[in-house]
């Protein structure tokens, strides 16, 4: 039976939505109908934007920078997403089994994703940087060593934050088909590619489209390890973007419409990413 109070929000609906509604729509719709605007102008500041066109993007296209930050990205995506992946789940998977001070190991390494990333930017620049100059080097001396000072940053924060949602997902699989297979006489390895990867597919494709559109959308830490060098080598796209509206003054048209584009790209690699995972799930 509907209750009163039931009745009420049911007539009223739309009054307890209005405000996120409208927070939604200045907050993000707003700006982002104006930043595609923008793109299409020069401006210095939003007043004083004027009409240029294609201008702007045929920019991106005469800014070598953009390219091999776009690279650069992508490499770096691939790379931490499988290594997240990989190492995530094996560390859920050891966690859920019986051992002593899981819950205290559990909380270690989920701790690094609490700290921020202009933090750990510094402080892990001072220990790569640290080992480093035994060689007589440092992360700026080559983009190789600012791309895996990088990996090793963002793969120590986050594969504890994906670890939590592999265990979540591990300790909801059905007992009872991995006890069939068990009976079946299935070795471990045919028990974990097909019965235990199959069913937790929900959970790498939610650990997937986190991993990858969080390398793609890289800014922080990049900015706090190198910076981008040497010479912009190991510049990824958000901070390239960032460089160009803020250090090149005149190009603030040419950096929305960079910023264009990355939404694009980053919006359809999410989207066939989370098709391919989701259909392996209707599959499983």
């Amino acid at each position: 039976m509907i209750t009163m109070m039931g009745k009420s929000i049911r007539r009223y609906w739309w009054l307890f939505a209005m405000p996120t509604f409208i927070a939604f729509i200045i907050g993000f719709i707003a700006p982002f109908i104006m930043g595609i605007w923008l793109s299409f102008c020069k401006f210095g500041t939003v007043a004083d934007a004027r009409f240029t066109g294609l201008k702007n993007y045929q920019g991106i296209f005469a800014d070598g920078t953009f390219l091999h930050a776009l690279l650069f990205t992508i490499a770096f995506t691939v790379v931490t997403t499988v290594i997240i992946n990989v190492l995530a789940f094996a560390v859920a998977y050891m966690f859920t089994k019986a051992m002593k001070g899981a819950t205290f190991f559990r909380s270690v390494f989920f701790m690094p994703n609490l700290i921020g990333g202009i933090i750990l930017g510094w402080v892990w620049q001072l220990i790569l940087n640290g080992v480093l100059a035994h060689w007589g080097k440092s992360l700026t001396f080559s983009p190789a060593y600012g791309f895996w000072g990088l990996v090793i940053l963002v793969c120590w924060q986050q594969i504890g934050y994906m670890m939590i949602i592999y265990i979540a997902g591990l300790q909801s699989l059905p007992t009872d088909v991995l006890e069939a297979a068990q009976v079946d006489g299935a070795t471990p390895p045919q028990t974990m590619f097909r019965v235990i990867i199959p069913l937790m597919m929900p959970s790498i494709t939610v650990c997937t489209f986190l991993t990858v559109t969080g390398g793609f959308k890289l800014f922080d830490q990049n900015l706090a390890l190198t910076n981008g060098g040497p010479g912009r080598q190991s510049e990824m796209l958000a901070l390239n973007i960032y460089n160009t509206i803020y250090g090149r003054p005149g190009f603030e048209g040419v950096g929305q419409a960079k910023a264009v584009v990355f939404f694009i790209i980053v919006a359809a690699i999410a989207l066939l990413q989370n098709h391919l995972t989701t259909s392996r799930e209707v599959q499983a």
